[in-house]
């Protein structure tokens, strides 16, 4: 069997799961109560903070047949496609390596097009801000009138790169960067999980070090854990971060001010 990086393992499945973007998963989720839900979302932050994860959870909230209170199941052929991005009813597109005006109008002529199954067809823009000024002029329309059983949700981590006309048609939801006493307890979770010993300060450091995001936090957690081959522990990460005495005496100083100041 095929190993599974951390950060795929443990992505987020539904809006509970969303580590410190609690103001957007809560509004998403009073939008769907009140029936509420914007047509067209936009997502912006940093990388690694919870953006496409949270477009897939809405997704499947929209979706999900057996959802309660719009957490979705996760067992049921929808919620199992979106999860391994097969489903026909939620299309995902990269806008880095699908940036032309091509690939926008065959997105935009498959939006007349009803879902297979459900009430609604999801469209998912990854890295929105890649597409070409031509690509945009092709999705203005569609935004600005889609049909009543489609939804746009586009993410990026450069929002001003999108052009106003863009960004007025959209509903913006700001991701932020996540602290670090948020990360380090999500790892306490994870090595827990994993049943993976780990040292209080090791863990800190790895959430320090990755600067708000989530995404590249776990990935450094994978590194540690393949190099330390048992528990993880300070000198574990120093070596694998490549930290000098000067910036590990830096990132202790700062760490206790952090603790206090929290």
């Amino acid at each position: 069997m095929s190993y599974q990086v951390i950060a795929r393992k443990w992505r987020p499945q539904s809006f509970n799961d969303v580590v410190g973007q609690n103001h957007i998963t809560q509004t998403l989720t009073n939008a769907l109560r009140n029936n509420r839900l914007h047509h067209a979302l936009l997502l912006t932050g940093p990388r690694g903070t919870g953006k496409t994860s949270s477009a897939r959870i809405l997704a499947k909230a929209i979706r999900c047949p057996n959802a309660v209170d719009f957490v979705p199941c996760d067992k049921c052929d929808s919620c199992i496609e979106i999860a391994q991005s097969r489903s026909s009813d939620v299309i995902e597109l990269d806008g880095a390596s699908n940036n032309g005006v091509d690939a926008i109008r065959d997105l935009r002529d498959s939006v007349s097009y009803m879902p297979s199954s459900g009430k609604y067809k999801v469209y998912i823009i990854d890295e929105v801000h890649m597409l070409s000024t031509s690509a945009f002029n092709a999705l203005l329309k569609t935004l600005e009138e889609p049909p009543p059983h489609v939804i746009f949700i586009l993410a990026t981590t450069e929002v001003q790169k999108i052009p106003q006309t863009i960004l007025s048609r959209c509903q913006r939801y700001d991701f932020r960067r996540i602290t670090i006493k948020q990360i380090t307890e999500q790892l306490r979770k994870i090595c827990d999980g994993e049943k993976i010993q780990a040292e209080d300060e090791a863990l800190w450091m790895i959430a320090r070090q990755g600067d708000g995001s989530m995404r590249d936090s776990l990935s450094l957690l994978d590194q540690v854990i393949t190099f330390a081959n048992g528990p993880l522990n300070r000198t574990n990460v120093v070596e694998i971060l490549g930290l000098t005495s000067r910036a590990l005496l830096i990132e202790t100083l700062e760490g206790l001010i952090a603790r206090d100041t929290q």
